[in-house]
């Protein structure tokens, strides 16, 4: 799967700047700590959205892959303010990140969003689809045969 691959990609060139970072410079090492822990999480989070079928599941963790790429992304810029010498990996980073968007962009169009289950926080439910709304499975009447009328 490409984005789970370019996931992958993401997370070795970001394991190379952590590499880079000195130890004594005690917020590059926290931001690439930060950046670090962020591009670990994309490849299973993908795969987690792709192990299930309901749309708010894959969604859920849809924003999570979203917000973690985009620290990566916005954590280039901890690098730039304190002088990081090899540039090229910002941004090789950065070009990565914005091959990852488009392919995030189009994987997230193939969710189906009529297999879903009201998500009762109104975060990841289906356009038209409301927190309150009435569950149609709530109403579907079941006759149990058990069930004798004298």
């Amino acid at each position: 799967m490409p984005l789970y691959r370019k996931a992958l990609e993401i997370l070795e060139i970001v394991d190379r700047i952590v590499r880079l970072v000195p130890e004594e410079n005690e917020f590059t090492a926290t931001v690439a700590g930060n950046m670090y822990s962020d591009a670990l999480q994309l490849a299973p989070k993908i795969a987690g959205a792709e192990g299930v079928d309901l749309y708010d599941i894959k969604m859920e963790n849809a924003a999570i892959i979203r917000k973690c790429a985009r620290e990566i992304y916005v954590g280039c810029n901890g690098f730039l303010m304190e002088d990081f010498k090899e540039v090229e990996y910002l941004e090789m980073l950065r070009s990565e990140i914005d091959e990852f968007r488009v392919l995030f962009a189009e994987w997230v169009k193939t969710f189906d969003q009529w297999n879903y289950v009201i998500d009762r926080w109104g975060l990841f439910n289906p356009p038209g689809v409301n927190y309150d709304d009435i569950d149609p499975d709530d109403n579907i009447p079941w006759d149990n045969p058990f069930d004798e009328e004298d």
